[in-house]
C-alpha cells in the first residue's frame, strides 16, 4: 500500500494568496515612498526582501506595471514609475477638472443617508490614522472619496475619477504617512461633510480641488520639480 501524500496545513497560504501578498507588499513599498520615484527594482533584492520566488516577484512587477506604478524597459529592468513635473501638472489638471465637476453635480443639501455614511467612513479613516495603519488609511480615504463623488449620480464620471485616483496613487499615498498632510486631510474631510449640509456647491467643489494640492506639492518636491511646474 502506497503511503498517502502529506496534506497541506490548514492555515498555510495558497499560491494565489502568496502571490497577492508579494504584490501588496511591493505596492505598499512604492506608494508609501519606501522606494523612491525612479528607483531600480532588482529581482534578487525583492526576492530577499519578501522571501518570495523569482516567479512571484516577476508576476508582482508585471501586475504593478499594468497599474502604472512600475516601468519595465529593455536593458534597464524594472523601476518605480517616475513622473516628470510636467506630467504631474497635466495629470492633476485632468483630475482637478473631473473632481470639480463631480462635486458640483452633488445635490445640496445632501441626503442624510449620504452624510451618515461619510461620517462613518471618516470615523474609520481616523481610527486607521490613529493606529498608523498605512494600508487602512489609504483604503478608507479612497472609500470616502468614491462614496462622496458617487453622489454626483454619474457612474462614468466616477469611473474616470477612480482611474485618475489610481494614476496618482504613487504621488499621493505617501502624503497619508505624513503627520502634517494626514492632519490636513482629516480636517478637510470634516469640512466637506459640513458643506454637504448646506447649499454652496462651489465651496464644496473648491475644497475638493484644494484637498489634492498638498500631495501634489509633496511629490513635486520629492522629484525636485516644484519650480519647473509653476
Amino acid at each position: 500500500m502506497k503511503p498517502q501524500a502529506a496534506l497541506p496545513e490548514a492555515n498555510s497560504p495558497t499560491r494565489e494568496e502568496e502571490q497577492a501578498e508579494v504584490i501588496r507588499r511591493l505596492e505598499e513599498d512604492i506608494i508609501f515612498g519606501r522606494f523612491a520615484p525612479g528607483a531600480r527594482l532588482v529581482e534578487d533584492t525583492l526576492m530577499s526582501r519578501y522571501g518570495a520566488s523569482r516567479h512571484f516577484v516577476r508576476q508582482a512587477l508585471f501586475q504593478l506595471e499594468r497599474q502604472g506604478i512600475v516601468l519595465r524597459e529593455k536593458n534597464i529592468g524594472a523601476t518605480v514609475r517616475f513622473y516628470s513635473a510636467e506630467e504631474v501638472r497635466q495629470i492633476y489638471e485632468v483630475r482637478e477638472m473631473l473632481t470639480r465637476q463631480a462635486a458640483l453635480m452633488i445635490p445640496l443639501p445632501a441626503p442624510l443617508e449620504l452624510i451618515d455614511h461619510l461620517i462613518e467612513l471618516q470615523r474609520r479613516y481616523c481610527a486607521k490614522a490613529d493606529a498608523q495603519d498605512l494600508r487602512g488609511i489609504h483604503e478608507a480615504n479612497d472609500a470616502f472619496h468614491v462614496t462622496l463623488f458617487s453622489a454626483s449620480g454619474n457612474p462614468y464620471l466616477v469611473r474616470s475619477l477612480q482611474d485618475y485616483m489610481n494614476l496618482t496613487l504613487p504621488m499621493r499615498a505617501k502624503n497619508l504617512a505624513d503627520k502634517e498632510g494626514l492632519a490636513l486631510s482629516r480636517r478637510q474631510h470634516e469640512l466637506m461633510i459640513e458643506l454637504l449640509r448646506g447649499r454652496d456647491s462651489w465651496a464644496l467643489a473648491q475644497l475638493c480641488v484644494d484637498h489634492m494640492q498638498f500631495s501634489k506639492a509633496d511629490y513635486l518636491g520629492r522629484i525636485g520639480g516644484d519650480q519647473s511646474a509653476d
